[in-house]
């Protein structure tokens, strides 16, 4: 007959910085962050709140530290790619990782103490540029556009009141159903035309207007970039 354990008796996992703060992420993933407090936090990991403070400071620190996790999420620009297709890469990663975590939105540029995580995936977005013959002025616009970009759309795209197609064409046709058709005309000829076409998915939009900055900033480094303008000159007749 098998003996029965006791559950006392079992060896328990030691908390930890990295335990906490990835608890605190769970936690606010499936409650949202409103939802987090030092006393949830330690009833999720099974411990009084007093136990966190041995390995965070407060609730800020635990902020910061749940962001950088976030952040050592998105997939780093590689060396030896050239600066838009890792800038390409970089957004849409950027994109799936907010979409798994949208309370992180409007937190992730907020943090007086960003932690190494945040830290190496600037300074590497910032290395793309300027190895892609950015200058220092040209990459900061760069960034800033990206990621006004990237923050707004995960931004919209969360505050969307649907999800799936269906979801999408109900509501679509719940609110066409409140107004006469003439009455707005091409609010209904883009939602019959676009919106309620199969296949139809809002998340698709996002590559296509980053395609459309990645496309202006190209424009505009060559405009400003010696060493960018001159890779993309012909070859001189002989």
């Amino acid at each position: 007959m098998a003996l029965r354990k006791d559950p006392a008796r079992e060896p328990r996992t030691p908390l930890s910085r990295e335990r906490v703060l990835r608890a605190a992420v769970a936690l606010a993933d499936k409650s949202g962050i409103d939802s987090l407090t030092m006393r949830k936090l330690g009833d999720a990991l099974g411990v009084e709140a007093m136990s966190l403070y041995n390995h965070v400071a407060n609730k800020d620190d635990v902020l910061d530290g749940m962001v950088d996790l976030v952040f050592s999420e998105i997939g780093l620009p590689s060396g030896g790619t050239d600066w838009r297709t890792a800038m390409r890469q970089r957004a849409i990663s950027a994109r799936e990782v907010l979409s798994r975590h949208r309370w992180a939105i409007g937190l992730m540029e907020s943090q007086s103490s960003p932690g190494a995580a945040t830290l190496r995936h600037h300074d590497a977005v910032i290395g793309s540029l300027r190895e892609g013959g950015f200058s220092i002025g040209m990459a900061a616009h760069a960034f800033s556009a990206l990621d006004s970009y990237i923050y707004g759309f995960a931004l919209q795209e969360a505050s969307l009141p649907f999800e799936t197609e269906e979801e999408t064409a109900e509501l679509a046709q719940t609110i066409m159903q409140r107004f006469p058709a003439d009455e707005y005309p091409h609010l209904t000829e883009l939602t019959v035309e676009h919106v309620l076409q199969p296949g139809y998915d809002y998340g698709n939009e996002f590559e296509f207007g980053l395609d459309l900055i990645l496309d202006g900033l190209e424009r505009a480094c060559n405009a400003t970039s010696p060493r960018a303008a001159g890779s993309r000159r012909p070859p001189r007749l002989r």
